[in-house]
């Protein structure tokens, strides 16, 4: 009976130091110190244009009319982050059909019908947004987009109903300021020779813009 009582008051003895000491070390002290120097870092606001001004110069390929030079000018409201609503406006003069150049007396049109001017209204969804690295420390944003829309052409005296469908590549130099690289094509009918024609006009256009 002696020898049992010696043992549980050994085994005590040796569990209450134990004890004492689990309870001094407190699971919930933090390990590293919370007296931390932070950085001051300075954040670039993100300006917030919706509006969109241009101005484009490029090639118009008016079918049977050849390639001739067109100028124009564009103004858009970004709706949201990927879809735009843009209205164009450009000027070209056709260029004398082939059957022109090897009659040589013979001419379609006089100089005031050659003229060739269009306005449309589009929707655009942007693509692939993303940078371009120069160097090691300059980033420019970028992105792809498509377009689609309708309105008039008139060319040789008359006035045509035209669907215009595009797509481009915008490369911002500034937040505010941006290059355009973009294509067009202008669909409508005409009757110059006779009969009903379906026509495609391609435009190659290089531009700049500005947001405000």
């Amino acid at each position: 009976m002696a020898s049992w009582i010696q043992r549980f008051l050994l085994t005590g003895c040796c569990l209450v130091p134990l004890m004492v000491s689990a309870q001094d070390d407190d699971p919930l002290e933090p390990i590293v110190g919370t007296d931390i120097e932070r950085r001051a870092i300075s954040e670039d606001m993100l300006d917030s244009e919706n509006f969109e001004i241009g101005v484009y110069g490029g090639v118009l390929g008016i079918e049977d009319f050849g390639s001739n030079a067109v100028t124009g000018a564009n103004i858009a409201y970004h709706i949201t982050e990927d879809f735009f609503v843009e209205a164009i406006y450009g000027i070209s003069e056709a260029n004398k059909t082939s059957y022109e150049l090897l009659s040589g007396a013979v001419e379609l049109l006089n100089d005031e019908e050659r003229e060739f001017t269009y306005y449309a209204l589009s929707i655009g969804y942007k693509l692939f947004p993303g940078q371009v690295f120069i160097g090691s420390n300059t980033a420019f944003n970028t992105h792809f987009y498509i377009t689609a829309g309708g309105g008039n052409t008139e060319f040789a005296g008359n006035r045509y109903a035209t669907y215009t469908f595009g797509a481009g590549y915008k490369f911002y130099m500034t937040d505010w300021f941006a290059l355009d690289i973009g294509m067009r094509d202008h669909m409508f009918s005409h009757e110059l020779f006779g009969e009903t024609r379906n026509t495609n006009n391609f435009e190659g256009r290089m531009g700049l813009s500005v947001y405000f």
